[in-house]
């Protein structure tokens, strides 16, 4: 059946001498593999459409196997990422991140809907480090193994101070802390935004200012957090983090 697809690359790979394999994230079908005939060809007009990063519209015969693109038009190349390393390791992560974490052909349109969001900011802003952990942390609750944050994880308590637990699995109240001796002790602000990072839509964020430290134990926490549960090594973190400690 031909279908009209919405759609970003977030994963090219040859097949063959001359064709491609592209998994794509949509709306509607969520992710997908396809097939892109003759892309390699130096002549293809679909050489263009199927690069990373690439949002287009795509027609496509999708089938219970393996789907055919027919043709595809760019909505948004996200050109100011392919323009900028840092941009560009930002959005190799996440593409990664959602292409590991998500199973085939499982829609879902609000997700799909903060993954473009969180490409067009990290295209037309320098700070992404917000951004990027809220679509984390959605893409944590999308695969099954998303922190508790809102409440202790073990008691259900709500009232504050909290310490976040890999072991335990999210937060941890003062009465329950003593479940995981190396729980991190957060501040009450940190354990706000972190639930606000899981629940709120990016859309409905302005500017965030958090201090170089505080974001650095998120980013801990949630890389941390991804090595115990996330079961997928990331070629792409390695490279951020690396990149991270050059800029």
């Amino acid at each position: 059946m031909l279908e009209k697809i919405d759609g970003i690359i977030i994963k090219t790979r040859d097949y063959g001498e001359t064709h491609k394999l592209v998994t794509i994230l949509s709306k509607n079908i969520g992710k997908f593999t396809a097939l892109a005939r003759g892309a390699k060809k130096p002549k293809s007009r679909m050489a263009a459409v199927i690069q990373p990063f690439i949002r287009a519209q795509l027609f496509v015969y999708v089938n219970q196997g393996l789907s055919t693109i027919q043709q595809g038009e760019i909505i948004d190349s996200f050109r100011p990422i392919r323009e900028d390393i840092v941009k560009t390791a930002y959005a190799a992560y996440m593409t990664e991140l959602t292409e590991k974490l998500l199973d085939e052909k499982s829609p879902d349109p609000y997700l799909f809907d903060q993954f473009v969001q969180t490409m067009t900011w990290i295209a037309e802003n320098d700070e992404a480090e917000i951004p990027l952990m809220m679509y984390e942390l959605k893409l944590f609750e999308k695969g099954g193994f998303a922190p508790t944050v809102d409440r202790c994880t073990n008691c259900g308590n709500r009232q504050m101070p909290f310490a976040f637990s890999i072991a335990e699995g999210g937060m941890l109240c003062t009465r329950c802390r003593y479940m995981d001796t190396e729980a991190v002790g957060l501040p009450d602000t940190i354990a706000k935004l972190l639930f606000m990072f899981s629940s709120v839509g990016l859309e409905r964020i302005g500017t965030i200012s958090i201090k170089p430290e505080n974001k650095e134990l998120l980013r801990n926490l949630l890389n941390a957090y991804y090595d115990q549960y996330g079961g997928f090594y990331l070629k792409t973190r390695k490279f951020l983090t690396q990149l991270d400690k050059l800029i």
